[in-house]
């Protein structure tokens, strides 16, 4: 076993973790908008880690290239959707949970001139 291996069973176990902890997290937490966070943030992570590990092992060049073009299209495209979902989310008036407490764009709305 080389060092390469090592690495590449490092990022693949990793991933895996990280893309559990999100499903526990969209399992676990309370409102749309914490499993947003956890749904995009640890996911994003752990399959980044997953196709890292991957292309790490990839026999052609090819599909080590094609693997971190993945990489990257996950990395911009995910991050956009969760924010458009937690946007439409705010904008149904879906509720937020019990254990929030800061509301920033109610403060920004009630803040602006009435008359807009």
């Amino acid at each position: 076993m080389t060092a390469l291996d090592v690495l590449a069973a490092a990022l693949l176990l990793l991933g895996a973790v990280f893309v559990t902890l999100g499903c526990v997290g969209l399992q676990r937490f309370d409102d749309v908008y914490a499993r947003i966070h956890a749904a995009s943030k640890a996911s994003t992570l752990g399959v980044v880690l997953i196709m890292l590990g991957a292309a790490l092992r990839a026999a052609q060049t090819e599909v080590a290239v094609k693997l971190l073009l993945a990489v990257v299209l996950q990395l911009v495209t995910a991050p956009i959707a969760a924010h458009l979902i937690g946007r439409a989310a705010y904008r149904t008036g879906t509720e937020l949970g019990v254990r929030t407490t800061v509301n920033e764009l109610a403060d920004a709305k009630a803040s602006r001139d009435p008359m807009e």
